[in-house]
C-alpha cells in the first residue's frame, strides 16, 4: 500500500523560533551585532538538504567540510572535487546508513578520515557550561563549525535522533541557531541552548551511549592518508575490540622473550579478515581527456604517499614484521590470510573500484574488465618513479578507462634504503601485508604494550612504536589511524585514551 505523501511540518513554536520569522530575524540581527554568527556565512553558503531521510549526519558533515574548504582529493562529478553526502562512506556502507542512519562515533570517524580535525564530546563527557563555551568559540569563528546530535522530541518535533550544524549564538537570550539539514521537514530555527543540551543528554538506542556534539576544523596541514580504518566490513567491531581490549590482555598473560614473539602473539590471533579493517588507500580516477596524464597535483599526492610508505619500511618494527611473515610461524598459523600483494592482483581490484566510480553504486557485481592491466611508470618532479595501473571497465553498458594511482617506494633487495650508487639492487615496492601490519601495530595506543612482563622487552617494544621517534609524515599517519580507532571504539565501549 502506498504511503501518504507529506509536505513539510509545522515547526512547534515555542520552544523553537523560525529563522525567517520576524522574531527570528531580530534574533539574528542582535547576534550579528554581538559577533556570534561569524561562522554562519560560510555554512549558509554550503547549506544543503539531506538527500535521504537517514542522511542527516552525512549532509551535516558534507556542509561543514565544504564550508571549511577541505579538498576531498577525489572527484565528485565531471572534473570537480566537492563533498556530497553520497561520497561519505569510508566508515560505514551507504546502504546501511540509508536504512539505519549513522552513529555519533562513526560520524566523528568519518569527519576525521576526510581530512578534518575533530573534537567530539558526548554529553556525559562535558557540561552545560563547557558546551556553551564551545558553541561561542565556533560561532565566533569561520574556521570551526559544530555539529550536534540530539533528540527531536525535546523540541516537540516529530522524529527521534538527528544531526544538524549550529549556525550562530544569541548571548542575550542564550539561544542557538540550528541549520536543520532536513529542510523538507523543518526550516532553520533558534532554540534555547539549555534545551538543546537536554536534547543531547539522551541515550541513542542503537549504541546505548549518550548523544553529544563535535567541533570540526581544518587541520594546519593535510594528512597524506595512505592508510585508513574501515567499518564497511561486518566484522569490524570484533576486530576493533580485539585490538583495543584483547591484545593488552594477551600480552599480560603470555610469556615472551623477544619482539618476534610479541608480533606473533598479536598477529596470530587477528581475525582472518583484518585486512578489510585496515587498508592502504589508492586513488582511482576516470581517464578522460582532461586527465590523460597525471597532473602535478596528483604526482605530488602520490609522491607524499610514497614517502610515507618508505618511512614505514625504514622503521625497526617493519624489519621485525617482515622477518615474522617469512617465518614458519606465519606459514603455519596464517595461511587463511588473503595476500593481494602483487601488482597483478592489485590491478584486479581496479575493475570493482572503477565500476563503483562509473555507476555510483556500492557494489560491482555487473562489472566486466576488458584487456589486461596496463602498467605505466611516471617520473615525479622529485625524480621518483610513480606507478599508474589502468583497466578498461564496462559497467551498466558504459565502457571507460580507469586509472589507479599506486604509491611505491624504492627498496634495496638486500634490505636497507636505496641510494644513487646501488640502483641495480633496488626495486619499487608498493603497499603490502608487511607495511599494513606494521602501521596497524604502530597505531595501537602506547598503553597496549605496558602489560609485557619482561622489562627489557617491554622497553624495546615501546621504543619501536613510540610516536615521537617516527618521522613527521609517519607520525601524522599513525596519529590519524589512532584517532580513527578511538572514535569508532566510542560506539562500542567507554572511550580509551588516545
Amino acid at each position: 500500500m502506498a504511503l501518504a505523501s507529506l509536505y513539510r511540518r509545522t515547526l512547534p513554536s515555542p520552544p523553537a523560533v523560525e529563522f525567517s520569522s520576524p522574531q527570528g530575524k531580530q534574533l539574528f540581527v542582535e547576534a550579528l551585532e554581538g559577533g556570534n554568527v561569524e561562522g554562519f556565512f560560510k555554512l549558509i553558503s554550503y547549506y544543503q538538504t539531506q538527500s535521504e531521510p537517514a542522511y542527516c549526519g552525512l549532509a551535516s558533515l558534507a556542509m561543514v567540510l565544504n564550508a571549511l574548504a577541505i579538498d576531498p582529493g577525489r572527484k565528485w562529478k565531471g572534473p570537480w572535487r566537492w563533498f556530497d553526502d553520497s561520497m561519505l562512506d569510508c566508515c560505514e556502507p551507504l546502504v546501511k546508513i540509508k536504512a539505519e542512519g549513522i552513529s555519533f562515533g562513526k560520524l566523528a570517524c568519518l569527519a576525521h578520515c576526510n581530512g578534518a580535525e575533530v573534537q567530539a564530546f558526548r554529553s556525559n563527557e562535558s557540561t552545560l557550561d563547557d558546551f556553551r563555551r564551545y558553541v561561542i568559540q565556533c560561532a565566533d569563528s569561520e574556521d570551526c563549525h559544530m555539529i550536534t546530535s540530539y533528540h527531536r522530541g525535546h523540541f516537540k518535533q516529530t522524529g527521534t535522533g538527528h544531526f544538524s550544524p549550529i549556525g550562530g549564538y544569541h548571548a542575550g537570550r542564550d539561544m542557538v541557531l540550528i541549520l536543520d539539514v532536513a529542510r523538507f521537514k523543518y526550516p532553520p530555527h533558534w532554540v534555547p541552548l539549555k534545551l538543546l543540551w537536554e536534547a543531547m543528554d539522551t541515550i541513542d538506542d542503537a549504541t546505548g551511549h549518550r548523544r553529544g556534539f563535535m567541533m570540526i576544523s581544518k587541520p594546519q596541514k593535510a594528512s597524506s592518508v595512505l592508510y585508513t580504518v574501515s567499518c564497511r566490513h561486518a566484522s569490524w567491531n570484533s576486530i576493533a575490540t580485539y585490538l583495543v581490549h584483547d591484545v593488552p590482555l594477551l600480552l599480560k598473560l603470555k610469556e615472551m622473550k623477544d619482539v618476534h614473539e610479541v608480533v606473533s602473539v598479536v598477529v596470530t590471533s587477528l581475525p582472518n579478515d583484518f585486512k578489510e579493517f585496515i587498508k592502504w588507500v589508492a586513488e582511482v580516477r576516470r581517464q578522460d581527456d582532461a586527465s590523460a596524464t597525471l597532473t602535478e597535483e596528483e604526482k605530488g599526492r602520490l609522491a607524499v604517499k610514497g614517502e610515507v610508505l618508505k618511512q614505514v619500511q625504514e622503521t625497526g618494527l617493519f624489519e621485525h614484521v617482515t622477518r615474522w611473515l617469512a617465518s614458519e610461524s606465519y606459514c603455519k598459523n596464517m595461511s587463511s590470510f588473503s595476500n593481494k600483494d602483487t601488482l597483478g592482483e592489485i590491478a584486479d581490484s581496479i575493475c570493482c573500484q572503477g565500476a563503483k566510480l562509473l555507476s555510483g553504486k556500492h557494489d560491482c557485481k555487473s562489472a566486466i574488465c576488458l584487456k589486461s592491466a596496463n602498467l605505466e611508470h611516471v617520473e615525479s618532479t622529485s625524480k621518483e618513479t610513480l606507478t599508474v595501473l589502468s583497466r578498461t571497465v564496462v559497467s551498466d553498458g558504459t565502457e571507460e578507462r580507469v586509472d589507479m594511482l599506486v604509491p611505491s617506494s624504492r627498496r634495496n633487495l638486500s634490505g636497507g634504503v636505496c641510494n644513487s650508487d646501488d640502483d641495480g639492487n633496488c626495486s619499487g615496492m608498493h603497499p603490502s601485508t608487511d607495511d599494513v601490519l606494521t602501521v596497524l601495530l604502530l597505531a595501537l595506543p602506547q598503553h597496549t604494550w605496558y602489560g609485557i612482563k619482561e622489562e627489557k622487552l617491554r622497553e624495546e617494544m615501546i621504543s619501536l612504536i613510540v610516536t615521537e621517534n617516527l618521522p613527521t609524515l609517519l607520525q601524522d599517519e599513525v596519529l590519524h589511524l589512532r584517532r580513527q580507532l578511538h572514535f569508532i571504539m566510542t560506539d562500542l565501549v567507554a572511550p580509551s585514551p588516545i
